[in-house]
């Protein structure tokens, strides 16, 4: 019996050692993300993931891999749910989240006030009311958006950003 326990107490420490050395990255890679992710924001074209929603007055909520805001030089592409207290109903019930394709929108960057974050702030102008997403961008990829909408409570969302390579044809 001492003989299976200590064999399995090996196993553990055993395997518990080699998952830890696989997901260290190297100061190189970890330079190259923060330097990708610099590039993406100052030429704003990159993609946030959400991963949770934490609505204001609510419990966090996880989200499926399906929301995202992807961000062009020229085009924003809104598809986040809407979780909380809306002050005015739409009266199409399918646009109940941020599902919206914007053209017409200011875009502005700003460093944070520590080392290796930026402030994404985006006012969107061609939507019936004033909507705007501020983006709190870490260097290790993730990322914090708060949407402020005058007709809702606002929210907030936990996610990731990548940055889309551009094909050279």
């Amino acid at each position: 019996m001492k003989k299976l326990l200590f064999c399995v107490i090996g196993l553990f420490f055993f395997l518990l050692v080699f998952q830890a050395c696989g997901t260290t990255q190297s100061a190189a890679e970890k330079e190259k993300l923060a330097a990708e992710l610099r590039d993406g924001v100052v030429n704003s074209t990159f993609t946030f993931d959400a991963t949770y929603a934490y609505p204001t007055g609510y419990r966090s909520v996880y989200l499926s891999p399906y929301y995202d805001v992807k961000i062009s030089l020229d085009t924003i592409r809104a598809y986040l749910p809407y979780y909380g207290r809306a002050y005015r109903a739409p009266m199409d019930p399918r646009e109940g989240g941020f599902i919206f394709t914007s053209t017409d929108f200011q875009y502005r960057f700003v460093p944070g006030k520590r080392k290796g974050n930026w402030i994404v702030e985006i006012a969107i102008l061609d939507l019936d009311r004033p909507v705007s997403f501020s983006f709190d961008i870490w260097e290790n990829g993730s990322a914090r958006l708060t949407v402020n909408d005058v007709n809702r409570q606002p929210i907030s969302f936990q996610g990731d950003v990548t940055i889309k390579k551009e094909e050279v044809k």
